[in-house]
This record gives C-alpha cells, sequence and structure tokens, in this order.
C-alpha cells in the first residue's frame, strides 16, 4: 500500500516552497490565485496595476510549471477581472499548443446582486497541459451519464440504447471515408449481423435518411469483433420502411470506472456546487472562516479527469479545498491521491470571523481544515515550514 499521507501543508512563500519540489513529480497543479482588485498583495512586486498581477504571476507558473510531469495538467480558477491577462501569460509559460479548454464555472446561480452593472455568476477555469501530446487528462465524467439515455434491457438485465452504426456526420461520406463504405449483412427478424453473407441475412448498405450514400462508423474487422453488440432492425424513415444496423450502447460497459461523457465547457453549481455550497461544507468542518471558498465538489470534477493515484499540487491553499477534495475522493473510490497545499502566512482580516475564531493567518485557515480532514477522514497529514519536507 502506498504510504504517502493524503496531505502535506507547507506554510511560506509558494515561489520559494515551488522551488523545493522535485522537478516533474506532480500530475496535476491547481490554483485559485488571489485576483486583482486594487488591494496589495501578500507577495511581493515592483509594479502597479494589471502590471504587479501579472508579475507576481509569471515566475510563480514557471515555477509549477516546473513540478509537473510531462503527462500533467494545470488548472487556474480566474474572474474577469484578470482572465484576459492570465490567459496571455499562461501561453507564454506553457505555449500556446498546450492550451485544453477555458471553461465558464457557474459559482453563483442568482448573481451577484450588489453594485451596478449585470449579476455575474461566473468564474472561469483555464486548464493547460504540460505537453498536450503527453497529457494523461482524460475529459471526461461518469456523473452526467443519465440511466434515462438507455431505454432498452437485455435479457442478463443490463440497459443499452440503440445508436445508428451509420456515421451521421455527411462530413463522412463513400469519398472521405472509403473504406467504411461497403455492404453488411443482417436479419431483421433475429437481429444478427455480420460482414459475410448468411442464411435469412439481407444485404444492407450504409445510407443517410435521405437516402444519399453514407459510411460506417466501425471497420469490417471491428465490425466481427464486436458482432453480439450489433442489431439490425427494420425502421420507418422517410422514405418509408428499411432495413438498418444499430449498435447496442450499453449504460455500463467492460471499462474501469463505468460509462464516461465529455465534460462541457460550462460548469453548472448544481454539478460541482456554488460558493454558498463551500461556505457551508467549512463551516461545518472549521467554522464561517473564509469569504469565497471554492466547493470540493468543483476541485473532485478536475481530479476525476486524471488517475487515481495523481499527486496533487494546489499552491494558492487559501481555505485548503482542494486538500479536502483529494480526502473525499480517496476515501470514496479508494484511490491513493495526495496533495501538496501551500499557503502563505498572510494576516486575516481584522475583525473578521477568522480572526475573531483565533485564526490570524490564512495559513492557519488551511491548516486547519486539514487537520479537521484528517480527524474526520484519515489518510494522515503532514506540516512543514518554507520547503517541502523531505
Amino acid at each position: 500500500m502506498d504510504p504517502r499521507p493524503w496531505n502535506v501543508f507547507v506554510e511560506g512563500d509558494n515561489l520559494d516552497v515551488l522551488a523545493t519540489i522535485a522537478p516533474g513529480s506532480v500530475d496535476l497543479a491547481y490554483a485559485d490565485p488571489p485576483y486583482n482588485t486594487g488591494n496589495d498583495f501578500a507577495y511581493a512586486d515592483r509594479y502597479g496595476g494589471h502590471a504587479a498581477w501579472t508579475a507576481m504571476m509569471r515566475p510563480r507558473l514557471e515555477a509549477a510549471r516546473e513540478t509537473l510531469a510531462e503527462t500533467g495538467a494545470i488548472f487556474l480558477s480566474i474572474d474577469d477581472n484578470e482572465v484576459a491577462h492570465l490567459r496571455l501569460l499562461i501561453d507564454e509559460v506553457f505555449g500556446e499548443a498546450n492550451f485544453l479548454a477555458q471553461i465558464v464555472v457557474n459559482l453563483n446561480a442568482k448573481g451577484r446582486q450588489l453594485g451596478g452593472g449585470f449579476a455575474t455568476s461566473h468564474e472561469y477555469l483555464l486548464a493547460y497541459a504540460r505537453d498536450a501530446r503527453r497529457c494523461v487528462l482524460d475529459a471526461s465524467t461518469t456523473d452526467t451519464v443519465d440511466p434515462a439515455d438507455f431505454p432498452e434491457t437485455a435479457a442478463d438485465g443490463r440497459r443499452y440504447r440503440n445508436l445508428p452504426l451509420r456515421n451521421t456526420n455527411k462530413k463522412f461520406n463513400p469519398v472521405t471515408a472509403r473504406t467504411l463504405h461497403f455492404p453488411v449483412y443482417g436479419d431483421p427478424h433475429g437481429g444478427r449481423v455480420a460482414t459475410a453473407p448468411f442464411d435469412g441475412g439481407l444485404e444492407v448498405w450504409p445510407v443517410f435518411g435521405d437516402g444519399g450514400p453514407a459510411v460506417w462508423r466501425w471497420s469490417r474487422p471491428r465490425i466481427d469483433e464486436r458482432a453480439d453488440d450489433l442489431v439490425c432492425r427494420t425502421i420507418r424513415g422517410r422514405q418509408g420502411e428499411r432495413v438498418d444496423v444499430f449498435q447496442r450502447d450499453w449504460l455500463h460497459p467492460d471499462v474501469p470506472g463505468g460509462r464516461r461523457k465529455k465534460l462541457r465547457t460550462i460548469w453548472l453549481a448544481q454539478e460541482i456546487g456554488s460558493t454558498d455550497t463551500a461556505v457551508a461544507e467549512l463551516k461545518e468542518i472549521v467554522g464561517h472562516v473564509f469569504e469565497s471558498p471554492k466547493p470540493t465538489g468543483l476541485i473532485r470534477r478536475i481530479l476525476g479527469t486524471m488517475p487515481a493515484d495523481a499527486t496533487v499540487l494546489d499552491f494558492f491553499a487559501g481555505s485548503g479545498t482542494t486538500g479536502h477534495a483529494v480526502a473525499l475522493a480517496n476515501t470514496d473510490d479508494g484511490g491513493r491521491r495526495q496533495c501538496i497545499s501551500i499557503e502563505v502566512g498572510q494576516p486575516t482580516r481584522p475583525g473578521s470571523n477568522a480572526e475573531l475564531a483565533g485564526l490570524a493567518t490564512v495559513a492557519d485557515i488551511t491548516r486547519a481544515r486539514l487537520r479537521a480532514v484528517d480527524v474526520r477522514l484519515g489518510g494522515g497529514l503532514v506540516e512543514a515550514r518554507d520547503k517541502m519536507p523531505t
């Protein structure tokens, strides 16, 4: 069994701490950096305005990139204040070719009602690979698969739906995909499908709904290999009855983790949680000590794109959401993820709930949450200052 603790917390300036992490040892990095709202930063800079923010972020992104494995990826939360500048900055540090997605995250379904202008209801999540050619990130999830989309039931009780074996995209046709335009043989009564003639089998060519020639999605060898997943049926189309071939698309295919569905680039609050649910999560485990934490559901969706033994880095740890999410994910699926959380000892606001609760710095909040997570969920916690523990 992997002896690593689920959580490692290092208090210190992340630029200094990142330099002590072994290069290429991190699979997934996440950060929710401080946004530029006109306040002083807790990190040294020499400039003003957006320049101050990018000057603070550049060396930290460069250092984070060095910690990533060639197969790794980074996600960064950001709002409208800095998303344009951050996108350009990451393009420079990681390379435009390694851009994966700019995701809209709906953290406030009602929208912010204070102030003028629009009721902002979203932030952004920027995703980049260390090397897109080698990245192992799987941009899909089991969470959004709806069993109601699979109305058929096989004799063994498995649920499935019928998908046309023909390619419904007209960009793929006998001209552009010549080798996939061929006849198969099917029995519309018994359902059998084969690439060679058989008694009772009718010749079936792939056609579009208007009768135009189409192509199959599968090659001849694949049809022979997975004939049991195909069925021949008589259907009524625009031009009357015809015989066609369908794929049995199973709800629970024989793959680890079950069926997955591609992640969309808009993540809704009802799927991943909201700022309100995040505040409630933190209040329940530590108290109402942080104004705008991220929900663990957001981080768990990110974690789900990477292997269950990933080493995860959060170099602006804030309230400790990432470490909490890692422990929840490990508890649920038996994974052996490890999270390295870094947070500087920035003082909490005078008179705030955090200060009144005896949490003098943001690092104290991170520490308190990760200690509570260890008590409730286990997995272990190692604490250090200024550098990674050896």
